[in-house]
């Protein structure tokens, strides 16, 4: 699909039934099958914000930096997990990603507030190369020094 801003359907809570999975969730969390993921717990990305949404996407290579950063971030050796993940309840795209480098949203970055059913973990995944995570950790850290690590929740 083109991914032109123009011509894409956005995806907007009233209208999200034509985004089909399988979805992912990438996390430094250890969770369960059957596991719902809710909104109001702290960010991995900044510490003492409380998420209003839980984040998800349709690519396993979106969901991978989400794992590894989450992981990286706590300052875990551990890669992360990825979950193949339900949303049960309608979604947006994520506006944190969307029309912000490229037009579209080429990730395929989702939010909703509504809880995200854990359906099964993904065993198999490639992560990234240690100099291109340690490259996207020293750009976050320069966001954040320089106040524009925004997360619009």
């Amino acid at each position: 699909m083109d991914e032109n801003a123009s011509t894409r359907r956005r995806v907007t809570f009233d209208d999200c039934a034509h985004i089909d999975g399988p979805f992912y969730h990438g996390t430094k969390a250890v969770l369960q099958a059957g596991t719902e993921l809710v909104p109001g717990f702290g960010s991995n990305f900044q510490s003492g914000r409380v998420m209003n949404n839980i984040y998800f996407t349709a690519l396993v290579e979106t969901a991978a930096w989400g794992a590894e950063l989450a992981s990286a971030l706590a300052g875990s050796p551990d890669r992360g997990h990825i979950y193949v993940v339900e949303p049960l309840g309608p979604f947006e795209d994520d506006p944190n990603v969307t029309d912000k480098r490229f037009p579209g949203n080429v990730t395929q970055s989702y939010r909703t507030r509504d809880p995200l059913r854990v359906l099964a973990e993904l065993e198999e995944w490639e992560g990234h190369a240690p100099e291109v995570l340690a490259g996207m950790l020293d750009n976050l850290a320069q966001l954040r020094e320089q106040a524009l690590d925004v997360i619009e929740d």
